[in-house]
């Protein structure tokens, strides 16, 4: 049994930071029945249409997951959200800000009716203060919580390659609400979840802002160096190739001198003596690693520094990392289905076996509606007619 088996999550979401968040609760064994706009549904689908035809976010964060289409402003649709949450146990929700309120779904409005429902709002800047309604995509969050200030080069900041603050917003979305059951089969009752993207964002800015505390200078922006430990970083080796590795100490700082660089004398030079001089005389250092390093393949840097005990990286593309050997080795990869057929998933982090897991497929816009909506007791006429009236 998965450990979530016998929980239902009705979700009206789009984009990431909601999806990823219920996906986690469907790979967990939850049923999660995803609402969406007839016709058009999550705007995540038509983002791109990278995989087969299907966009990659939504492919990445909507496996294992029921699609209803259902048009909430309609009048007709509530006895149908009605039903579903009568038998929910959780609602998720990132509509615009003051779109589920004006429904009728916040949770002061459902809990008198639905006493044991849990309701989880997902929001760019939560439902007060000054930002309220402003709107809130991932870039904007990154800017907005101080990440784009400390992640980029001297001259220009650099946004994170992957929707970072969405998937913070939906990590924190995703524990809550999974501390919310527990804390429900000890009290019986639902609780009201409220999860701002911006304020998970500064929450994992802490280390820079504490380094900033009562107005000293932050982290400056050191490209993938790290900002105030050297060597750590991207070092180019004689092939073209980049090679990341890490001194975290002395001791590695000896061994790295000895071992690699075949320059001990190093290790005790007055110019690189502590982690301090070395991150100060950052350019005098790299000139002197990248000259050792241009006699060798970046194959042969790593053997060195993995002989050394030097922490190291390869600097993989995405095509590297489909074809990575750890994942390979521990068989990460599995198969699912989808509208335009069988395609590839990580298993889950926390899963060691597929069995442990929902790995279930994407599913087409509307794909389950007529499906679930017999099962919420509406018979064959009524399902036309909600069709005819544009309900569905």
């Amino acid at each position: 049994m998965r450990p979530l088996e016998g929980i239902t999550v009705v979700t009206l979401e789009h984009a990431i930071a909601a999806p990823f968040c219920t996906r986690q609760l469907a790979d967990l064994g939850a049923r999660v029945i995803k609402i969406e706009r007839p016709g058009v549904g999550d705007f995540a689908r038509a983002y791109d249409e990278r995989v087969r035809g299907m966009s990659s976010h939504f492919v990445w964060t909507n496996r294992s997951k029921e699609s209803l289409t259902l048009d909430l402003k309609h009048p007709e649709a509530k006895p149908v959200l009605d039903r579903l949450l009568e038998r929910a146990d959780v609602l998720v929700q990132n509509l615009a800000p003051g779109a589920a309120a004006r429904l009728g779904l916040s949770f002061a409005a459902l809990q008198p009716r639905f006493p044991r429902l849990i309701v989880c709002d997902i929001s760019g800047y939560g439902a007060e203060g000054p930002y309220r309604d402003k709107k809130a995509y991932d870039l904007l969050i990154q800017s907005e919580s101080g990440f784009l200030s400390v992640t980029g080069t001297a001259e220009q900041p650099a946004k994170a390659g992957c929707s970072i603050a969405d998937i913070s917003a939906g990590m924190y979305a995703y524990s809550a609400i999974l501390a919310a059951l527990y804390e429900r089969e000890r009290t019986g009752k639902g609780k009201a979840i409220e999860i701002s993207m911006f304020e998970t964002m500064v929450e994992w800015m802490g280390f820079p802002l504490y380094y900033a505390f009562d107005g000293a200078p932050p982290p400056p922006r050191t490209g993938a160096f790290h900002a105030s430990i050297f060597p750590y970083g991207p070092f180019r080796a004689g092939d073209g190739r980049t090679v990341m590795l890490g001194i975290q100490n002395e001791r590695e700082w000896v061994k790295f001198c000895e071992l690699v660089l075949g320059r001990p004398e190093l290790a005790n030079d007055s110019r690189f003596s502590s982690n301090s001089k070395r991150s100060a005389a950052r350019a005098e250092l790299t000139a002197i690693i990248e000259n050792v390093f241009a006699g060798l393949s970046a194959e042969q840097v790593i053997e060195k520094l993995e002989a050394a005990q030097i922490a190291n990286a390869q600097m993989n593309t995405m095509h590297d990392v489909w074809r990575h050997p750890q994942l390979e080795a521990r068989r990460r990869w599995v198969e699912i289905d989808s509208p335009v057929g069988t395609l590839p998933a990580l298993l889950p982090p926390t899963a060691r076996t597929p069995q442990e897991v929902r790995m279930d497929p994407v599913p087409a816009l509307g794909e389950h509606t007529e499906a679930l909506l017999g099962e919420l007791g509406f018979d064959a006429p009524a399902i036309a007619r909600l069709r005819e009236h544009e309900v569905i």
